[in-house]
């Protein structure tokens, strides 16, 4: 179990991953109205890489390559890839909110794998927490469930193999450096995902402003990348994975600033759930590593 501080530094971790991933999604949004998806994503995953590479080789990361090759960081990648595959996939076919509302599943399948897997403590309490945010997240999408069929079984597959992808990341050495776990991620993705999308899709010169959004949505995602790998090697994860429902907040945010979405009252309850939520389970660690804290001394 980790102490109070080292689950702050997860959930703080998970805040900024939640928030690079959803700058880089918007990023991609504009760059989509005229670029296919496999071709992004390979640009993209270029400029990752490089930026990647750069912050791996500066800060040491490189230096013992072989640490890569541990058998947790492969994993990691491969993970992350056909958890691209599944959920893109998946998204290119069903509405975004099915698509949506089935990602948001991942805390609750990240708490179970959690206590069968790691052997974290998992009570009531905190299962009730993450299953209440889960229904605010449900409250914001409001999906329906006329779509469910064999894309939202690929999506739901994506959602396993990330829960799994994140299981592993636990298992990662600590001497393993969290840029070269996540450059590994980022070459996978971008070696096996993009060109195998290019077989389905007629790719196309990119214009300057579309380099610089994707060079742009590279930084970002690399943002999300670094900081989801710290926040599941740092707190334990049943108190980190519920603020992954945070990505719906930024994503509101974002979308009154840039395309000026005026969230209605459902949207707004769902987000209040989603924050209560989130400050319900900071205050009950807190409480939990007082309690303990009190019968240590």
């Amino acid at each position: 179990m980790a102490d109070f501080r080292e689950n702050g530094r997860g959930i703080a971790a998970m805040l900024l991953a939640s928030a690079g991933f959803i700058i880089n999604d918007s990023m991609v949004k504009f760059v989509s109205v005229g670029l296919p998806l496999g071709e992004i994503i390979f640009l993209r995953g270029l400029f990752a890489s490089l930026f990647i590479g750069t912050f791996a080789w500066m800060s040491g990361a490189l230096a013992r390559p072989r640490l890569l090759l541990h058998p947790a960081v492969i994993s990691r990648s491969l993970f992350e890839t056909f958890a691209s595959v599944f959920y893109l996939a998946a998204l290119a076919h069903l509405p975004i909110a099915n698509a949506t509302s089935i990602l948001q599943a991942l805390p609750l399948l990240i708490v179970a794998a959690s206590a069968l897997f790691l052997g974290e403590q998992v009570g009531w309490r905190r299962w009730g927490a993450v299953i209440v945010g889960f229904g605010g997240v449900l409250l914001i999408v409001r999906p329906g469930f006329a779509g469910f069929n064999v894309w939202s079984l690929s999506a739901l597959v994506g959602v396993v193999f990330m829960t799994g992808r994140d299981i592993v990341t636990r298992h990662i050495p600590v001497e393993v450096n969290s840029f070269g776990a996540a450059l590994v991620s980022v070459l996978s993705m971008t070696v096996l995902v993009g060109p195998s999308l290019s077989f389905f899709e007629t790719w196309q010169m990119p214009d300057v402003f579309q380099f610089s959004l994707l060079a742009a949505a590279a930084a970002f995602m690399l943002v999300g990348f670094v900081f989801i790998i710290i926040a599941v090697r740092t707190g334990d994860m049943v108190v980190v994975a519920p603020f992954r429902y945070s990505i719906v907040i930024w994503a509101m945010i974002i979308g009154l600033i840039v395309w000026n979405d005026v969230p209605d009252w459902q949207t707004l309850a769902g987000s209040g759930i989603l924050i209560a939520t989130g400050v319900y389970a900071f205050l009950r660690e807190r409480a939990v590593a007082a309690r303990a804290a009190a019968q240590g001394g």
